[in-house]
């Protein structure tokens, strides 16, 4: 999963708001087994805000994925996160990426979303979990930290390692994420 703040939550800075989100994550009763160091990258998409710090994590034993959505958006808005605009800034983003080999919420559905054209991405919101996310494999904001944590998972779909999806990045793509 994703972690990602821009604005920072519940009175903490960005950095901050990550730490105590995976905090919060334990206290829910999630596992984490690998978290990615943090990065901080451009706001996307560009102008919406200031600058995002990003991380992802691996959990052990996570419940069912959208047994695991409920606990993250309530996560989300015990650090002030109040979802009126799409792409907007944010106090906190938990993002599921993935739970293993999944497609939800099938493969159709999950053909249609990925192929989405760019003006319908920024306006339209799924009324159902989609898994793996469309846009995994098109952002170097998820795929640098995700190959800290995950970097020979295999997408369910597309057939990619983390690593070969990062390496189809363009190369400015892959250098947006600097270390914190």
């Amino acid at each position: 999963m994703a972690l990602g703040s821009n604005l920072g939550g519940a009175g903490m800075g960005r950095r901050a708001t990550l730490a105590a989100a995976i905090e919060a994550m334990r206290q829910a009763g999630l596992v984490p087994s690998r978290v990615s160091r943090f990065f901080v990258t451009p706001c996307f998409p560009a102008g919406a805000g200031p600058d995002y710090v990003n991380a992802c994590i691996v959990l052990r034993d996570a419940p069912p994925p959208r047994r695991l959505l409920d606990i993250l958006h309530g996560i989300e808005a015990e650090f002030g996160r109040h979802r009126t605009q799409r792409w907007g800034a944010r106090s906190l983003d938990l993002d599921l990426l993935a739970q293993d080999c999944e497609i939800l919420p099938d493969r159709a559905g999950f053909d249609a979303w990925q192929g989405l054209p760019p003006d319908r991405q920024a306006s339209e919101t799924p009324e159902t979990l989609i898994l793996p996310h469309p846009r995994l494999a098109e952002r170097g904001f998820v795929l640098v930290p995700l190959a800290d944590v995950a970097p020979d998972w295999r997408h369910p779909v597309l057939g990619r390692t983390v690593r070969q999806m990062l390496a189809d990045l363009p190369v400015e793509q892959r250098a947006e994420p600097v270390p914190t």
